[in-house]
């Protein structure tokens, strides 16, 4: 059974950086692209970024204007997001997705506990 668990989140100022981890366990970390999605209050959770299994191919969000950057490091089964100029509306939590096979927009079928990143003006 996959394992996700998210660290990194916390709360910080507008125009700060931060980077969020994931580290997978459980099964084959090559056969599953991985994704972070995001859940503002009131809001359905979204796509933010996502990455194939050996980091060729990544989409991102619209909404990313380029501040955010999804990389992963296959011999340690983890996968970050370096996010910069954070603004308030990046205020969620923020999930790390798993899905086996290639990189989509959609269908992942695990998830972590969520990680809650909170953005001040």
């Amino acid at each position: 059974q996959v394992q996700l668990v998210e660290f990194g989140g916390g709360l910080v100022q507008a125009g700060a950086s931060r980077r969020l981890s994931c580290v997978f366990s459980g099964r084959t970390f090559t056969t599953y692209a991985m994704a972070w999605f995001r859940q503002a209050p009131g809001k359905e959770r979204r796509l933010v970024a996502a990455i194939s299994w050996n980091g060729g191919s990544t989409h991102y969000a619209d909404s990313m204007d380029g501040r955010f950057t999804i990389s992963r490091d296959n011999v340690n089964n983890t996968v970050w997001l370096q996010m910069n100029d954070l603004q308030p509306e990046d205020t969620a939590v923020y999930y790390c997705a798993a899905r086996w096979g290639p990189i989509a927009t959609r269908t992942y079928d695990y998830w972590g506990q969520g990680t809650q990143v909170t953005v001040s003006s």
